[in-house]
């Protein structure tokens, strides 16, 4: 029974530290409120904003206005150049996975919007910068506030964390 107690455990706490890992991604929905419309200001928006690897970004967006084009580099993104993207999105809503470093560039496939400004740089972060604990603070401006699908929570898993060890303890 000793030996069932241990394993028991260690499976409660391989779960908890999984839940922890899995409410350290982000999910930005690129535009806030707004999504992904020319009348949004996506670069406000994106200012002092941090993408890690891990995050996700949300594209909603109305398919009539264009749709969202992925380039190969920072020229072509600065001139809207879209001969040769590196992928279309074309549905309306997408969540795209940021799984490495480095920086991506979006912008949207109606060449006025784009000019205009309807278009991202998204510079991804390693996983494990300590800046995500610790947010650069200077020129920071009041942002608004954000919906629970625009950020990740820590709270609940770690309380579930603790909450589940304590069971564990004191269960055996």
């Amino acid at each position: 029974m000793k030996m069932g107690g241990i394993i028991f455990g260690l499976v409660v706490v391989v779960v908890a530290l999984s839940m922890n890992v899995a409410a350290s991604e982000v999910h930005h929905v690129v535009g806030g409120d707004h999504g992904w419309d020319p009348n949004s200001d996506i670069l406000s928006w994106s200012s002092g904003k941090v993408f890690r690897v891990g995050d996700k970004i949300w594209f909603a967006y109305s398919v009539a206005q264009g749709l969202i084009a992925e380039l190969k580099s920072r020229e072509e993104y600065e001139s809207c150049n879209m001969s040769n993207p590196i992928m279309m999105y074309t549905e309306g809503l997408h969540t795209i996975p940021l799984e490495k470093e480095g920086i991506r560039y979006f912008v949207s496939s109606n060449s006025e919007n784009c000019k205009n400004g309807l278009k991202l740089h998204v510079e991804v972060q390693p996983k494990d910068s300590p800046s995500r604990a610790l947010p650069n603070t200077q020129n920071v401006v009041a942002a608004e506030p954000t919906s629970p699908s625009g950020s990740a929570h820590y709270g609940h898993s770690v309380i579930l964390s603790i909450l589940l060890c304590v069971i564990v303890v004191i269960a055996y």
